[in-house]
């Protein structure tokens, strides 16, 4: 339902006063306080009614029953401060560490982990890995492949990716895509805006090509070859619609051509933007399907950032609204690693854009355009796909409310009109893009979704993707960062250093490998076993809590074919 995540992380629509955030996600896990009875109705079924099996994974309290949350707070609504009557229920701990080996406790309920083998399973369901095709022996892309995965914390996960070859012209693309106000736009915009981008990089004729094969009704020229997980869907319902609106672009950019060679750069951002167009004008429109036309309010009502890459040859082109990264792994002189920025945050730490915001609406409007750190105090990205309650005139709102299908008019959040809404759009899609000529020694590319970055920074993922690539770890001092730690602790440590640089966890994919550590680190930048475990049991009414949905992209380049390409343009 579109209501389903309206309160989440990103945007907080709250009018009634049972939907209530609690400002406890982090990812040093803090805990509940101390346990005190609840009424039973306040708690869901989970797996099979063993609330009690699972929260003595999660935590240990005197009142093992109460460890899970009402179904009030599912879904994400914990980044805002609560009402007083339920501070005392939910006021944090110090962090997840303390609370795992705190030893004064009433009783001590028996332990349930997860094993290796049932941790192995949850993190490699929906990795996926990609090797690019050798010809006569060589690779002659600057590409060696990639590796993706997803973990989810809500459900269904919000975050989508997305990875293909160009087929017409040269190049891969590749991207993540994070929702938020439900799943429907970031799986529109992971199905559509790779057609969008192709088309708008073809020359002329090609496109004219397409145009006069579609009106014969010959054979279209493939586009795209797609890399895609089985669970990476299409929507074969609109697929229909999706290709009109796509026709009518390229017949566009067949009377708008102008003889001149395109641009990645332009072609980029004139695809983002067309794209969040067409979801605007479909949603306007609708459509005589009831199925179809609540899908595409569903999706403009819904929003999601998207970090998308162009790799061709040495040119790297990395597109971005909104706060997912893409970060580059760079492998220096000395053997070390270490990252460089190719994105930027679109959100309120990001000066440069609270001042675009501003300079886009009138000065009466300056004190009430961002709030808390959130524009209008509710949107955390500043730039995403859909969420036309930013976007469109609050007649054009009540017009296709009132107008839409009942599940639409009855939603409270649809009908709700953001304060201080006085000169839309706030928002926009269009994307800020980095150009990068490859070196030698950018060994990889990481696309990720705010969930990683959350949890690591950007060095720590720098370090441990190029070491897990290489299969050479530096072993630097162990840091414990002004913990008291015993012997026995420290030897305990070594000993999991050792295990971790022989087996790599046998992890056979780096976004998994990324994903273990960003789920699994403790204070001393290892993975614990046990702090994995209990992560990983959490039901989704606390995940949620704790940590976002985690998609990754690891994109491993050829060193040798960027080192030709260099010298040959030398």
């Amino acid at each position: 339902m579109l209501a389903a995540s309206c309160c989440d992380r990103r945007m907080c629509v709250c009018p009634g006063p049972r939907r209530i955030a609690i400002p406890v996600r982090s990812s040093r896990l803090p805990l509940l306080s101390d346990a005190m009875p609840a009424p039973a109705h306040l708690f869901p079924l989970i797996r099979n009614c063993e609330i009690s099996r699972i929260c003595s994974t999660v935590c240990y309290c005197h009142h093992k029953h109460l460890c899970c949350l009402s179904s009030h707070f599912a879904h994400g609504h914990f980044r805002y401060a609560p009402q007083k009557k339920f501070a005392a229920l939910y006021r944090p701990k110090e962090n997840f560490n303390h609370f795992i080996h705190a030893r004064d406790y009433a009783s001590a309920p028996q332990r349930f982990y997860l094993t290796p083998p049932q941790v192995n399973s949850i993190l490699k369901a929906n990795e996926y890995s990609f090797k690019v095709p050798e010809f006569d022996g060589k690779n002659v892309s600057s590409v060696l492949g990639f590796d993706s995965n997803q973990l989810p914390a809500n459900a269904p996960i919000e975050d989508r990716r997305s990875a293909a070859t160009c087929l017409q012209t040269r190049g891969m693309l590749l991207g993540v895509f994070d929702g938020h106000a439900g799943c429907a736009c970031a799986q529109a915009v992971s199905e559509r805006l790779f057609y969008y981008i192709a088309v708008s990089l073809l020359p002329h004729e090609t496109l004219l090509e397409i145009e006069n094969a579609v009106e014969s009704g010959r054979a279209l020229l493939p586009i795209l070859q797609w890399h895609k997980h089985p669970n990476d869907y299409f929507s074969k319902e609109a697929s229909k619609l999706y290709f009109s609106s796509l026709r009518t672009y390229w017949q566009e950019l067949i009377d708008l051509n102008s003889g001149e060679t395109t641009d990645v750069k332009e072609a980029l951002i004139n695809a983002f933007k067309r794209l969040d167009n067409d979801i605007s004008l479909e949603a306007q429109v609708g459509d005589p399907n009831s199925f179809l036309n609540y899908l595409v309010l569903r999706v403009a009502f819904s929003g999601a950032t998207a970090c998308v890459a162009h790799v061709d040859g040495v040119d790297l082109h990395i597109a971005n609204t909104g706060d997912s990264r893409a970060m580059l792994g760079v492998q220096e002189e000395d053997g070390s690693w270490s990252a460089v920025n190719l994105s930027y945050d679109h959100n309120a730490q990001n000066e440069h854009e609270v001042e675009r915001v501003k300079m886009e609406h009138p000065k009466s409007e300056e004190k009430s355009l961002v709030k808390q750190d959130r524009l209008l105090g509710l949107l955390m990205p500043f730039r995403a796909f859909g969420d036309v309650k930013f976007k469109w005139s609050i007649e054009l709102q009540k017009r296709v409310v009132e107008s839409g299908p009942d599940q639409l008019n009855d939603n409270e959040y649809t009908k709700f009109i953001p304060p201080n809404y006085h000169t839309p759009p706030y928002l926009t899609a269009e994307p800020e893009v980095i150009h990068h000529k490859l070196r030698p020694q950018d060994k990889f590319l990481v696309l990720a979704t705010d969930g990683l970055w959350e949890t690591m920074h950007r060095q720590d993922v720098a370090r441990i993707v190029g070491e897990y690539l290489t299969g050479v770890h530096h072993q630097q001092p162990i840091a414990v960062g002004g913990y008291k730690v015993t012997l026995g602790q420290m030897h305990g440590l070594l000993t999991e250093r050792r295990a971790r640089i022989s087996s790599v966890f046998e992890d056979q994919n780096a976004a998994t490998h990324l994903i273990r550590h960003a789920v699994g680190n403790n204070e001393f930048g290892t993975v614990d076993h046990e702090r994995l475990s209990k992560m990983l049991s959490l039901p989704e009414e606390l995940a949620r809590m704790y940590r976002d949905d985690i998609t990754i992209i690891v994109v491993q380049f050829n060193s040798h074919v960027i080192g030709a390409c260099q010298n040959e343009e030398l």
